[in-house]
């Protein structure tokens, strides 16, 4: 029997495992790999305490922090994936693809997977000009003309980060009208000189030789294609929280985000905390998720100690 079982290896899970370690709570620790969604940028330079850092550099440095405090503390299982969780007297049980571990508390850290832009030459130029993270990309195009993919809130976020070094900002969106964005914020951000939203847009390929040039858009009135000349696309259509696997045991959104008192991480179900991405907290970056995970092991420390 464990005191703790944390699924998930990004940012929120290592912050929880090292804390865990540090209260000395027996813990199983559950993860497909470890670093989270962030292995795949080039340089962050925003993950607080480094100026810069490679996305697989990141990894490597969490992995590292969290076996220098396991040792006989917080048992590691890396490779291995959650499959289910049963609630069961007075404990839980984890499922992963290759055993059953019990534990008395669990926290939920799986993340989500960023939806893919699926056009033409999008695969081939990921991480040649095409990025899913623009706070952690951004700088890298200071002073190059760029385009953000998506309409809504997140949309327009990267867009108002982007035009703090880019030359020129370009948001298309494949709707009618910004519906999906708070009209405050499409109206701050366009109001920029540098900024141009494109409505009833949408990327039909993107086109380069070793890294972007630009990207062959649709007028989706008229049906005529053209191309905005462009050095770099942040994709924003959205992302799908990793939570299948307990979608009968705690309360989700419509997205699929797991609901979580924003003061304590607890979930719907007693004996369950979750942080980071796979929740439906309002901002989501590495800091946040880290920053989440430590209160929520804050929390579960404090209700382990007095059941």
């Amino acid at each position: 029997m464990f005191d703790l079982a944390i699924i998930g290896g990004g940012p929120a899970g290592v912050a929880a495992g090292v804390y865990a370690a540090r209260k000395r709570l027996k813990t199983v620790f559950i993860a497909g790999t470890i670093g989270g969604q962030s292995t795949d940028s080039i340089e962050i330079q925003n993950w607080i305490g480094t100026e810069k850092i490679s996305g697989e550099e990141l990894a490597r440095s969490l992995e590292r922090h969290l076996r220098a405090y396991a040792g006989d503390i917080v048992e590691l299982h890396v490779g291995e994936f959650a499959k289910g969780i049963k609630k069961n007297s007075g404990s839980f049980v984890v499922t992963t693809d290759k055993g059953l571990y019990e534990a008395r508390a669990v926290l939920i850290a799986t993340g989500g997977m960023r939806r893919k832009l699926d056009i033409p030459g999008a695969a081939e130029f990921e991480h040649k000009g095409l990025t899913y993270c623009a706070s952690c990309d951004g700088p890298l195009f200071s002073g190059q003309d760029v385009i953000v993919v998506g309409g809504g809130n997140a949309g327009f976020e990267s867009a108002s980060q982007l035009l703090a070094y880019c030359k020129s900002v370009t948001l298309i969106h494949r709707g009618a009208a910004f519906n999906k964005a708070d009209a405050a914020t499409v109206q701050a951000v366009t109001a920029h000189a540098h900024m141009k939203a494109l409505l009833n847009t949408e990327p039909v390929r993107i086109e380069g030789t070793q890294f972007i040039e630009g990207v062959v858009v649709k007028d989706c009135v008229s049906g005529k294609e053209y191309t905005i000349p462009a050095s770099g696309v942040f994709v924003e259509i959205g992302s799908m929280p990793s939570t299948g696997y307990i979608k009968d045991v705690v309360k989700r959104d419509d997205a699929g985000r797991i609901v979580v008192d924003a003061k304590t991480q607890r979930t719907s179900e007693d004996g369950i905390w979750a942080a980071g991405d796979s929740t439906d907290g309002l901002y989501h970056q590495n800091n946040i998720a880290a920053g989440d995970a430590v209160k929520a092991l804050e929390d579960i420390y404090y209700w382990l100690k007095t059941q």
